[in-house]
């Protein structure tokens, strides 16, 4: 099994009646998107080792996807983005489902 096949491709529908299907770890991260809802997505809570090329890319496609920026303390103190969908989307077919 290749690493796409690992994340079941998912299509959704805009509001627009704009249907677009994303394949690979983009649909990994909308589908976590979408479960997280107003609560977003962080790398912490939902790790993925390149999330924000995933929303670049989910982007790219016109999901829109507002990035929250937000502190965190511990050892190694800074700074980490919340995601957060922000399209009305509808799912249409979920293959991981």
């Amino acid at each position: 099994m290749n690493s796409l096949e690992s994340y079941p491709p998912i299509t959704i529908g805009f509001w627009d009646g704009t249907i677009k299907t994303f394949h690979g770890r983009p649909a990994w991260a909308l589908r976590n998107l979408i479960c997280a809802g107003e609560k977003g997505c962080t790398p912490i809570d939902t790790p993925g080792p390149r999330w924000s090329h995933y929303v670049w890319v989910l982007r790219g496609e016109g999901v829109s996807i507002e990035t929250i920026t937000e502190r965190h303390c511990g050892q190694f103190p800074g700074t980490h983005a919340r995601y957060v969908l922000r399209s009305e989307v509808v799912i249409i077919e979920n293959a991981a489902a």
